[in-house]
């Protein structure tokens, strides 16, 4: 009777199995592209309850903006890193608090009279309704400055690592895995993409679509080059890593140079004032006193 029973068991989970894998869809490239692409980026999400918001606030934010405001925030969400808690969709819904608490603040600012009132709400509502896009413009604006900075150093790396011996892709791995940092992560998803399907230019291409850094866009415009051309690697590699250097030296002297000016403008605020009063104070003193006699 157990062994009987034992059978029976064996056949349902083997028929369940069999079922599981029928109804399983099959994984492709661009399904697994898909899958890199939806771990990445937040998708635009059609439901209010995903996002958190109610669905009246979502809908006030994207009749007041412009035709395609979703692609374009998701486009400055991909600058940005695309951050866990943020999406379109959210950033809709925040537009749309984001006006109506500042026309709230700004009527409450102006009440007191019909004409401060009005101004108070204009100016509260398009102050409040483009707060999040800029803090989602000064987020990217602030990761595409990381990237910069970390780029002659993973260009140096990724050098040593090709004259050494390794491949390219080894060699990005290393600078994926020894860095921290934006770049890193997009250096990352660049092998993740190249390793589901994609070719090496058309990862590299997307990358230049998620950040706008001159000198990286640069770079993926050598190495496809010299893919194209034959040209070894290893040379492009060190070209571009050198030039990286002086562009960052460059970059330096620059802000060096702004110092002097960006410095006088609080001289001439702070110090100049209390510097008058103790080089002059004691004169005008004397000269004052001297009138007063007379």
């Amino acid at each position: 009777m157990a062994l009987f029973i034992g059978l029976g068991c064996l056949l349902l989970a083997v028929a369940l199995g069999a079922v599981a894998l029928t109804l399983r869809p099959p994984v492709t490239a661009a399904g697994s592209l898909a899958l890199i692409e939806s771990s990445y980026s937040a998708a635009v999400v059609s439901a209010p309850d995903e996002v958190g918001s109610p669905s009246w606030l979502r809908s006030l934010g994207l009749r007041l903006s412009p035709t395609g405001v979703a692609m374009r925030l998701q486009h400055r969400l991909d600058l940005a890193g695309n951050p866990p808690t943020w999406t379109p969709d959210r950033i809709l819904a925040y537009k749309g608090v984001g006006l109506l608490l500042g026309a709230l603040l700004g009527g409450l600012i102006g009440f007191r009279s019909v004409g401060w009132l009005l101004l108070g709400l204009a100016v509260g509502a398009v102050f409040g309704f483009f707060l999040p896009d800029l803090l989602l413009l000064n987020a990217g604006q602030k990761r595409q400055e990381k990237v910069r900075r970390a780029l002659p150093d993973a260009l140096d790396m990724l050098t040593v690592c090709v004259e050494a011996g390794l491949g390219f892709d080894a060699a990005l791995a290393q600078v994926a895995r020894n860095t921290n940092g934006p770049l890193a992560q997009e250096c990352a998803r660049v092998l993740q993409e190249m390793q589901i399907g994609k070719s090496r230019n058309e990862a590299l291409r997307a990358l230049t679509m998620r950040t706008t850094v001159a000198e990286l866009r640069a770079f993926v415009s050598a190495l496809a080059q010299a893919g194209e051309l034959g040209v070894p690697i290893a040379s492009v590699l060190r070209e571009q890593a050198r030039e990286m250097r002086v562009r960052r030296r460059q970059r330096a002297e620059e802000q060096a140079q702004k110092v002097p000016v960006k410095i006088l403008f609080p001289l001439i605020v702070c110090l100049f004032p209390a510097m008058f009063v103790v080089i002059i104070g004691p004169g005008a003193i004397s000269i004052a006193k001297v009138l007063m006699h007379l």
